[in-house]
C-alpha cells in the first residue's frame, strides 16, 4: 500500500509536502520500486539507492524549470515514477512502453536522453551555458555515478566546467560500485595522497603501539578513513574549479533538503559528495548489488534464484570459456574489459588468470589503445566489448590499432538486437563500422560450435581481427573442447536450391534455413564480413537468378552493401534484395517479436523474397 505515493502525479504535488513526509514517501516509493521491478524486471540495486536523493532534488529544484541530468540512467525510475510516469512502470522496458533510461521524446522532465555512461557533465554544462547566454533564471544539476567517473569524458567536462561561469551542481553519487567494481587511480586518489614517508612513518609507529590492543588498532584505522573522507576528496575537484561539499549520507533526507537549499542559492560552479549504498532497503541486494544490478522478472520476498538452472548455453558463456581455454595454452593472452567483467563473461578469467586480467573502468577508447600497447609489448590481448560500448572507442579502433596492424582480438558481445534495454544498446551498426576499416577481420557465427572457432581464428590471425556475436542463446550447437579454427574469408553451403540463394551472415542463419526450406532455395553460411568469399558469391550468382542477403545489422553499410560491392566488382548485373535493420533507432522489445516485425523471421524472411521475386517473374 503506498498511500502517499498515489497523492504523487508530478514534481508539484511533492514539493506540496511538509517535509516531516518525505521519509514516508520514501519507504512507500522504495516498496513500490521493488515490487514493480519484480514484476517487469530492470534495474534494481542502482535505483534503491537513488530514492532519497531523487526525492530531495524534486523537491527543492524547479523542475522541469531546473534540469536534471542523470548519467546512464540506471538510477531513474524513482524519477520516472514521480514526474508522472508510475501507471506506465507495469510496461517498462517492453514495446511501447516506458524505456529502461531518461528519453527526452518521453517526458519533459527527461532533459538529456542516456543509457551510455559519462556524459552527464558535459551535457549540463551546456544547458548551463545556453541558460546563462539567453539570461534564463535556472539551475542545473548533472547526477554522476563514482564508476561513471573513471571515464575520461567526465574529467574533460570537468575541466571545461571549472573555468566557465556558469551555475552547474555536479552530484557524485558514490556507492562504490558500478555494474563491475569501480578499479582505477581515481579510487586510489586516497591511497597515494596518504602515502608520503612522513605519514607512513607515524602511522606505523601508531600501529606498533596499537597492536597489543587490536580494538584500538580497528579503531584507528577507522578514524584514518574517516578523516580521509571527511577532507581528502575535496583537494581534486576543488583544483578543477569547484566549491566542494560533502560527503554527506545520500540516504538522510535532514542532511539532503538544506544541502539542496543552500546550494541552488550558490552561483558557479558546485559539487556535491553523497555516499550512497546500492540496493538500500533491501536485503538481498544490499548483500549482492551485482546480482541484483540488471534483473528479470523474480519473487520479491525469494529473491533471485540461485544458479542458471541447466539452461541453454549463451554466447556470453562461450567466449568465457574460450578465454580460459586459450589462456591456459598461452601465456601470452591477456584479458582486457572497459567495466563489463561479468556482462562479457570475463568473471572465471578473472579468478583463474588475475595476473592477465584487466578491467580498465568505464573507458572504452582507454581499453582499446591499452590493448594495442600490450600488442606492441608482444602479448595478445582479448578485448571483450558490447558492440554498443566499442563505438566510444572507434577512433582509437581505427588509428591506434588498425592504422598499426597491431595483433588485437575483439569479442564483441550483444551484436544485433538486445532486448529491453532499447534504442541506446542495440548492437545495429557494428559491422557497418567495422567492415569500413583497412587491415580489419570481421567474422560473425551462426551458432555456438561456430562462435568458439572464429575467437580461436580471430586469436590466432596476425593482426586485428573481430568476432560478433548476439545476445543471449543460439540454435544450441555445442562447441568441441578443442581449439579449432576456420579458414578466414571462407564460407559453406548448407542448403542447395534453385533460382534463390540466401547470403546469411550470423545466427539469422536459423531462419534462413526455414526459409530456404519454403523457397527451395540455397542457403550460404557467409561468415565473414571482412574478407568476404568471394568465390562463392560468384559461384551462387553464376548458378542463381537471385540473391538475397541477411543480416542482423543497419542494411545501410552492412554486409549486404559489402557483398553488392563485390558484385559490382566482379561485374556481375543480378537482382539483390538486402534484408537487415532499417534506417532508424530501433526501441526496445523482446527480440524474438522484434525480428518479426522488422521482416527478419524466417516467415518474413520467405515471403519478402517471394514479394521481391514475383514482379519480376
Amino acid at each position: 500500500m503506498t498511500p502517499l505515493l498515489d497523492t504523487i502525479n508530478d514534481p508539484a504535488d511533492l514539493r506540496a509536502l511538509p517535509r516531516e513526509q518525505l521519509p514516508t514517501l520514501a519507504e512507500e516509493l522504495r516498496a513500490y520500486l521493488l515490487d514493480s521491478v519484480a514484476k517487469t524486471g530492470g534495474h534494481l540495486s542502482s535505483n534503491l539507492g537513488t530514492i532519497e536523493l531523487t526525492i530531495a532534488l524534486h523537491y527543492i529544484y524547479d523542475t522541469p524549470e531546473d534540469k536534471l541530468v542523470w548519467d546512464v540512467g540506471h538510477q531513474t525510475y524513482a524519477h520516472k515514477v514521480l514526474t508522472g510516469r508510475r501507471t506506465g512502470m507495469a510496461r517498462l522496458r517492453m514495446k511501447d512502453g516506458l524505456s529502461g533510461f531518461p528519453k527526452r521524446d518521453e517526458s519533459p522532465y527527461d532533459t538529456f536522453g542516456v543509457g551510455h555512461s559519462s556524459t552527464s557533465i558535459s551535457a549540463a554544462l551546456g544547458m548551463a551555458v545556453a541558460a546563462r547566454d539567453r539570461g534564463e533564471d535556472r539551475r542545473v544539476v548533472a547526477i554522476i555515478g563514482d564508476g561513471a567517473m573513471s571515464a575520461g569524458q567526465a574529467f574533460e567536462a570537468l575541466n571545461n566546467a571549472g573555468v566557465i561561469d556558469a551555475n552547474l551542481l555536479v552530484i557524485l553519487n558514490d556507492n562504490k560500485m558500478s555494474i563491475s567494481p569501480p578499479v582505477g587511480a581515481l579510487n586510489k586518489y586516497l591511497a597515494r595522497l596518504f602515502s608520503g614517508r612522513s605519514f607512513n612513518a607515524a602511522r606505523k609507529a601508531g600501529e606498533k603501539v596499537l597492536s597489543v590492543a587490536p580494538p584500538l588498532l580497528e579503531l584507528a584505522k577507522r578514524a584514518e578513513e574517516h578523516v580521509k573522507g571527511m577532507f581528502v576528496p575535496g583537494t581534486l575537484f576543488e583544483e578543477f574549479g569547484f566549491n566542494y561539499i560533502g560527503p554527506i549520507d545520500g540516504h538522510d533526507l535532514e542532511a539532503l533538503i538544506p544541502t539542496l537549499e543552500n546550494l541552488r542559492k550558490l552561483k558557479g560552479p558546485q559539487f556535491l559528495h553523497i555516499i550512497t549504498k546500492k540496493g538500500q532497503g533491501y536485503k538481498l541486494a544490499e548483500a549482492d548489488p551485482v546480482l541484483y544490478h540488471g534483473v528479470s522478472k523474480f519473487d520479491a520476498s525469494n529473491g533471485i534464484a540461485s544458479g542458471k538452472g541447466g539452461g541453454k548455453l549463451t554466447f556470453t558463456q562461450v567466449f568465457g570459456d574460450w578465454l580460459c581455454d586459450m589462456a591456459a595454452s598461452d601465456d601470452r593472452l591477456v584479458g582486457v574489459t572497459p567495466a563489463m567483467c561479468e556482462g562479457s563473461g570475463m568473471t572465471r578469467f578473472a579468478q583463474q588468470f588475475p595476473q592477465r586480467y584487466h578491467d580498465v573502468g568505464i573507458a572504452e577508447q582507454h581499453a582499446v589503445t591499452f590493448a594495442a600497447g600490450l600488442a606492441c609489448g608482444g602479448m595478445k590481448p582479448v578485448v571483450a566489448i558490447y558492440s554498443t560500448f566499442l563505438q566510444r572507442g572507434y577512433d582509437q579502433l581505427i588509428h591506434d590499432v588498425a592504422l598499426q596492424n597491431l595483433d588485437v582480438t575483439f569479442a564483441i558481445d550483444r551484436g544485433g538486437l538486445v532486448g529491453a534495454d532499447g534504442a541506446t544498446h542495440q548492437g545495429a551498426f557494428d559491422l557497418s563500422y567495422l567492415a569500413c576499416i583497412p587491415n580489419m577481420v570481421v567474422m560473425t557465427p551462426a551458432d555456438e560450435a561456430e562462435c568458439r572457432r572464429m575467437l580461436t581464428t580471430a586469436y590466432r590471425h596476425p593482426g586485428p581481427a573481430t568476432v560478433r556475436y548476439p545476445r543471449g542463446t543460439g540454435p544450441a550447437v555445442p562447441p568441441a573442447p578443442t581449439l579449432d579454427t576456420i579458414k578466414v574469408g571462407k564460407g559453406e553451403m548448407r542448403r542447395q536450391g534453385k533460382r534463390v540463394a540466401i547470403l546469411a551472415f550470423g545466427t539469422l542463419l536459423t531462419a534462413a534455413l526455414e526459409a530456404g526450406e519454403a523457397l527451395d532455395a540455397s542457403v550460404a553460411n557467409m561468415r565473414c564480413v571482412k574478407p568476404l568469399d568471394i568465390d562463392l558469391i560468384k559461384q551462387l550468382a553464376d548458378t542463381h537468378e537471385f540473391l538475397v542477403t541477411l543480416e542482423e545489422n543497419a542494411i545501410i553499410g552492412g554486409a549486404g552493401s559489402e557483398v553488392a560491392r563485390a558484385l559490382e566488382a566482379l561485374g556481375i548485373v543480378k537482382p539483390l534484395l538486402r534484408l537487415g535493420l532499417p534506417d532508424c533507432f530501433i526501441e526496445q522489445g523482446e527480440q524474438v517479436q522484434m525480428l518479426a516485425e522488422l521482416g527478419l523471421s524466417a516467415a518474413a524472411i520467405a515471403e519478402r523474397i517471394n514479394n521481391f521475386i514475383d514482379p519480376i517473374t
